[in-house]
């Protein structure tokens, strides 16, 4: 008898502490007040979410609190909110392999207003014909030039190639050509070197580590056919890495710094030598031009701020263009009350429609999205220079976009690891065949490793 009322007594014990954690049931809690709670991606912007989730309450009544991770912490953050009363209502994936981490929190957003209204379906996270994350900005980055420096040199009688312009610049051969000259001509040019420096410090390589490690990614998957939803991701030969070296090389070697001290530079000094004049070139995203424009000095004109694709010598790539896509999808904690899944619903959806919300989404000095959404008229897009070029590649004719394949990467290890690689090869310290075969095998052990 004793036994059979322990077993009871444990039962009852282990139903109120699951009913108290809310997995008994699949929206949580109720609230008798709605709250969002939002766990932002982004530092840099951590400010502009304060402004408006401050616009929100002033306007609906209703309770926005923000929350934002450090740099490179955005998974762990989220992991330790979870296990908390303030997990938060709102948070975001980084594509379906973010998804497949989180599904179990994630709420079906197929009926929502923000869904309804995205211009490109294809793009959202599904599962199951049900949708999951919601893109909610599209970037683009590439290889950013200032057209004034470019202009400068086209007119010189003495430069060393034919070109007339940055029109005919379609592949990497082209592109060498003319950095190789400009770098050669840099005095008249009143620049210390083409390129900007190569951030290769620890926290700052993610340009190269990630971002340019995704064009050879992408060429790998693409030319091969690999399925991305498949196990196939899980190993890659790096059969681009010379691809990769090459165009690395080029940033190293016609740079405004001597390569052994890359280790010390930060993204900063890099767009802060590119809004100087210091440099012609710095491949940054489409967020760069606040940057840039806010550096105290800058000389660099709206006007002038062009992209040019990443081009690495990879057969055909005078049909590439810039690398677009996002990384950045919303999705509502299903474990939240439905209070506070509806209110998290109406906040998105009024941030991307109303006068206010879609005003904070444009405007350069607060977000500066390029919205995926047909609730922006033209005249409300983005009158970010670099937002404007990006969308002017997508639109090109006979040019096809590079997709963001580093949603792949097997893990933040992986591509720190990357990073480390880089700056050993980039001070002499490794042979690049060393760095391909590192790349190999730390892609396959994060990937098994990941499982």
């Amino acid at each position: 008898m004793k036994k059979i009322s322990r077993l009871i007594s444990l039962v009852a014990a282990g139903t109120a502490l699951l009913g108290a954690t809310g997995l008994l049931s699949s929206c949580g809690n109720k609230n008798a007040k709605p709250v969002v709670r939002y766990l932002n991606f982004k530092p840099e912007v951590a400010e502009i979410y304060q402004q408006l989730a401050a616009e929100y309450e002033k306007e609906t009544g209703v309770k926005v609190i923000v929350e934002t991770a450090a740099n490179n912490s955005y998974e762990q953050t989220l992991m330790s909110k979870m296990a908390t009363k303030e997990a938060p209502t709102l948070f975001q994936v980084n594509g379906p392999k973010g998804y497949a981490n989180w599904k179990d929190y994630c709420a079906d957003l197929t009926n929502t207003e923000l869904y309804k209204h995205l211009s490109d379906k294809s793009m959202a996270i599904t599962a199951n014909g049900k949708v999951y994350g919601i893109p909610y900005v599209v970037e683009g980055y590439g290889i950013i030039y200032n057209k004034a420096i470019t202009d400068k040199y086209f007119a010189l009688a003495s430069r060393a190639t034919s070109f007339a312009s940055m029109d005919e610049i379609n592949n990497f051969d082209k592109l060498k050509a003319l950095v190789a000259d400009m770098q050669a001509k840099k005095d008249e040019l009143g620049i210390q070197g083409v390129f900007a420096s190569t951030s290769l410090k620890s926290g700052e390589d993610w340009r190269w580590q990630t971002h340019l490690a995704n064009l050879p990614v992408y060429y790998e998957f693409k030319n091969n056919n690999v399925d991305l939803t498949s196990d196939q991701t899980k190993k890659i030969s790096f059969q681009y890495g010379d691809n990769f070296k090459n165009i690395l090389d080029l940033y190293l070697n016609y740079s405004v710094i001597d390569k052994g001290a890359v280790g010390t530079k930060t993204v900063v000094d890099s767009m802060a030598e590119f809004a100087l004049e210091n440099c012609a070139m710095v491949q940054n995203g489409n967020w760069a031009w606040g940057q840039i424009a806010g550096v105290s000095g800058n000389k660099v004109k709206a006007e002038n701020v062009k992209y040019l694709p990443i081009y690495t010598g990879v057969s055909g790539e005078e049909g590439q263009g810039l690398c677009i896509g996002t990384e950045n999808f919303y999705t509502i904690n299903c474990k939240a009350s439905e209070a506070d899944q509806k209110a998290t619903a109406d906040f998105v959806y009024w941030l991307y429609s109303s006068p206010v919300g879609k005003k904070y989404v444009t405007d350069t000095d607060k977000l500066g999205f390029i919205a995926p959404f047909d609730t922006f008229a033209e005249n409300e897009r983005p009158t970010d220079p670099l937002a404007q070029e990006v969308m002017a590649w997508m639109s090109k004719p006979g040019i096809t976009s590079v997709s963001w394949n580093f949603t792949l990467f097997p893990s933040q290890k992986f591509k720190n690891d990357f990073g480390a690689s880089l700056l050993k090869y980039a001070q002499g310290n490794k042979d690049w065949s060393d760095v391909a075969n590192d790349v190999i095998t730390s892609w396959a052990k994060e990937s098994e490793s990941s499982n």
